[in-house]
């Protein structure tokens, strides 16, 4: 299941590349649809009440060096993978207008691009994951070099070399991992499984870590490593940007949660202070420098490293509430942010321009499409009922029970945040229509209402019914909270209570991962670890 998943878009756009160019954006479309209808079973199939991987598929591929193919899905990797599905046919729709010529290449890149990500959350192999993880690159570096703005060939290469540094330090820690597995055990393996159950020495965790680290946290983007985001965004076409905010942005922080902090539990627990600090700051610097923006583009942007900064916090707060509104906000970003690209680029496409000036009053031209614009401004800034809310309110949960007084200071991104989205809507929406030039502008017409109209719906569902997206995290938060409670035993990094019981109530939690010969993706049953009261004055 997960390999169809997987391949069939990138079958689908070499399937793509050789049809004639007239049916290149109705067969797009209809083979984003296929992808995603054949990712559904996940949803149906997946088992919500179990840590272990599920829908596995383990094979020996290059026997020689230990290389498996193995891929397998928790329910982290399995609502990521659901996202990326349900955005590419709404990216692809867009692109009717958006994308002037060449269709049939661009849509074949977007389709081989979904792919790839699918692959990424899908492995459980480190060297099948950085194939996977590289391949992403090639098709984004096309989609901005070839249809972004003006300045593209910078932001491609900026975005390039920044991505590739950082891979290459993860690839010399996958190696010097791979060669550590050899001098334990006399066997090659580069099987995630195996990995976890080594020793590794702590300052061999410290080096690893930072690694792995780097390459993950330039992805995030993590502040100060954020730099590349704001020139792609605003240079990619709305599709990319969409793509970009809503899918390949999680790559680094799932990368954290599947790699990065489980093999090294000991340097997360040396650099946990130091990446809440980074996360903070990057919540209140990327807020505060969205405020600032004249480029409605620009503001999301930045608004982008805001967001992330809270996923970062949870992650590193290690407990159930701060873990679970991790992934929950990395979903809210991906429908959010990925509907306000959406927006921007509807706007575009009939001005040519994203100056927020050049706007206002919209509301009495433009009505559908103010409606929409609130609907989305409310989920990025968190209202309650609407998606935002439940994942910043987990963080924050989680942050507070580890780091109070840093999570106090992250508590002013969602004041920030709601100042300068509201203050970006009100200029564009109301107030006199000053530029004579927006009083022909066409509202939404019924093409855009069909992909803008899914991410509505997912804004509302998931902020009044959090709970079947909850129950599929839970459990594997749980095992991944545990992993750290032998390293710190007795501190709030531990399953720490209280937490809500709908959090808590009725799930166990296993210290260790340990190595599966059989390859069959099941653990054992999982010991219940006695609830770690946090010491917080």
């Amino acid at each position: 299941m997960l390999s169809l998943v997987t391949f069939l878009p990138i079958i689908g756009a070499l399937v793509l590349a050789m049809l004639p160019r007239s049916v290149a954006k109705p067969a797009a479309l209809a083979i984003s649809l296929v992808a995603l209808a054949a990712s559904l079973p996940l949803w149906f199939g997946y088992d919500p009440h179990g840590a272990d991987f599920q829908f596995v598929e383990d094979m020996a591929w290059i026997d020689a060096f230990g290389v498996r193919y193995h891929m397998g899905i928790d329910g982290v990797a399995l609502l990521l993978i659901l996202l990326t599905t349900a955005l590419t046919p709404i990216i692809i729709l867009a692109g009717f207008s958006g994308v002037e010529d060449n269709h049939r290449a661009y849509f074949a890149l977007m389709l081989a691009l979904e792919g790839a990500m699918i692959g990424t959350f899908a492995a459980l192999d480190t060297f099948l994951f950085y194939m996977f993880w590289e391949l992403v690159l090639l098709p984004m570096y096309f989609l901005i070099g070839i249809w972004g703005g003006q300045r593209r060939i910078y932001a491609t290469v900026k975005f390039f070399i920044y991505t590739v540094v950082g891979s290459l330090l993860m690839l010399v820690a996958f190696v010097s991992l791979y060669y550590l597995h050899y001098q334990q055990t006399g066997t090659w393996s580069t099987d995630l499984g195996p990995l976890l159950a080594m020793e590794i020495p702590y300052d061999a965790q410290l080096w690893m870590f930072l690694c792995f680290a780097l390459a993950f946290a330039i992805k995030v983007p993590m502040f100060p490593f954020h730099t590349w985001l704001p020139d792609a965004h605003v240079e990619a076409p709305t599709g990319g940007s969409v793509v970009l905010a809503g899918v390949m942005l999680k790559m680094g922080t799932y990368g954290f949660y599947r790699f990065a902090m489980p093999l090294f539990p000991q340097a997360v627990i040396h650099f946990g202070p130091w990446m809440i600090g980074l996360a903070v700051v990057g919540i209140v610097y990327g807020a505060l420098v969205a405020m600032v923006q004249d480029d409605i583009k620009k503001l999301v942007a930045y608004s982008s490293v805001s967001h992330l900064g809270y996923c970062m916090l949870g992650l590193f707060a290690l407990n159930a509430p701060g873990v679970s509104g991790s992934v929950y906000q990395m979903l809210n970003h991906g429908v959010s942010t990925g509907a306000l690209f959406l927006l921007v680029g509807v706007l575009y496409e009939r001005r040519h321009t994203r100056m927020i000036a050049d706007y206002g009053g919209l509301a009495k031209i433009v009505p559908r499409f103010a409606f929409v614009f609130m609907v989305v401004t409310f989920s990025s800034i968190g209202l309650p009922g609407l998606n935002g809310f439940v994942g910043e309110f987990l963080v924050l949960l989680g942050g507070f029970q580890y780091a109070p007084i840093p999570t106090v200071i992250a508590i002013s991104g969602v004041i920030f945040g709601a100042t300068y989205m509201l203050w970006a809507f009100q200029r564009v929406v109301f107030g006199p229509l000053k530029n004579a030039a927006n009083e022909k502008l066409a509202d939404l017409n019924p093409r855009e209402m069909v992909y803008l109209a899914p991410l509505l719906v997912m804004i509302v569902v998931m902020g009044v019914m959090p709970q079947p997206f909850l129950d599929r995290i839970n459990p594997s938060v749980d095992r991944f909270v545990a992993r750290f409670a032998d390293h710190y035993e007795g501190t709030p990094y531990v399953h720490a209570g209280p937490v809500p019981g709908w959090i808590a109530a009725g799930r166990s939690v296993a210290p260790d991962l340990p190595h599966d010969p059989e390859h069959t993706g099941a653990l054992p049953e999982a010991p219940v670890l006695p609830a770690v009261t946090p010491a917080v004055e």
